[in-house]
């Protein structure tokens, strides 16, 4: 894939790619590493192309260590680096969790703001591609619940850019998780115009992090009156398409993509429940002690005058993620969500 050149029609992963390969134009202290990203190109070939590019001091291999991959990007953010470093599958990130939780997400905390860890962790995570066991899983619950990371999650070609840009930016460590199956979908965007708006964006920005209106900031992407879907990452195009399902029955659904779970949006949320006063939520992961569960809460607490039905969620089972040919069953899927539509109160 190019890394510079702009498209009418743009992937999810070229627009990835060319958001690394811009940041590290502009910044020469931006690097990334990880298992097979340099030669190789990443498993997905998100990374293609930038070793030939930037050199192998810039995008390199590491060993399959994923605990050496995250303290090795503690030290050289400590030294002034600002560190890329991706996380091959989902579950492939476990063994690093120990020097994330304790070190990459506690450090600016720890030193009261005068060692800041400006580190981004890319996750390849979700289901939808047939993969096997420890390749599929939703595991954003876990740094979600670890104050001190940033945890973005992109749905669109645009949001992929603009996102991953602003992580890279952030002065503060981010958990930046790539929905795999969404890797191939295309958009209209023009990568040259995407470039603009960022750099645009950073022009007015103020304070140490950059603002594109991207994390923290939750867009409905339908508009709607009758019911609002919430969603993120991987499942916001199957609630669109339940969404559209559910207009031709008469029902108006308002689709919210949160875009990142921390920061959480909590006032977009708010105003979608209160103007549709019913409210269902749809995510991959387990819905048991969930991002989803936590997003049900702020509803309950927020808008109980509102709502005309009880919170509804669509989840994965809570279970191990299940072998490739019982995933169908396992995602969430129009059908999934139409049902938790149907069993909404709806008599006046």
């Amino acid at each position: 894939m190019s890394t510079a050149t702009a498209t009418k029609t743009t992937t999810f992963a070229s627009a990835l790619n060319t958001a690394m390969s811009d940041a590290m134009e502009a910044d020469d202290s931006v690097v990334v590493f990880g298992e097979d990203v340099g030669t190789l190109g990443g498993v997905f070939r998100i990374t293609d192309g930038l070793t030939k590019r930037f050199g192998e001091n810039r995008c390199f291999d590491t060993p399959l260590a994923e605990s050496g991959i995250a303290g090795t990007a503690v030290g050289m953010a400590i030294n002034g680096m600002r560190p890329v470093i991706e996380m091959q599958f989902d579950a492939f990130a476990y063994p690093a969790l120990e020097q994330i939780f304790s070190h990459i997400a506690k450090m600016a905390n720890r030193t009261r703001g005068r060692v800041r860890l400006p580190i981004v962790i890319r996750i390849p995570y979700g289901g939808g591609v047939g993969g096997v066991e420890h390749h599929c899983d939703s595991s954003e619950a876990y740094y979600a619940h670890t104050a001190g990371l940033k945890v973005f999650t992109p749905a669109t070609v645009a949001d992929a850019y603009l996102m991953l840009r602003e992580a890279i930016d952030t002065e503060d460590p981010v958990v930046f998780f790539e929905p795999k199956k969404l890797y191939w979908s295309k958009a209209g965007e023009d990568l040259t115009a995407l470039r603009q708006q960022y750099e645009s964006s950073m022009d007015s920005a103020e304070g140490d992090s950059p603002r594109v209106g991207a994390a923290g900031n939750a867009t409905v992407v339908r508009a709607g009156t009758d019911v609002s879907i919430i969603s993120y990452g991987p499942s916001v195009p199957t609630v669109l398409k339940a969404a559209e399902a559910a207009a031709e029955d008469g029902i108006s659904a308002e689709v919210l993509d949160l875009r990142s779970v921390v920061p959480f949006d909590e006032e977009a949320l708010v105003r979608t429940v209160q103007k549709t006063g019913r409210a269902v939520v749809v995510a991959e992961a387990q819905g048991f002690v969930s991002v989803a569960s936590e997003i049900v809460a702020r509803i309950q607490e927020r808008c109980f005058h509102s709502l005309a039905s009880p919170v509804l969620r669509v989840t994965g089972f809570d279970i191990p993620y299940p072998a490739p040919k019982l995933e169908e069953h396992h995602l969430p899927d129009v059908d999934r969500i139409l049902d938790a539509l149907d069993e909404l109160q709806w008599e006046d």
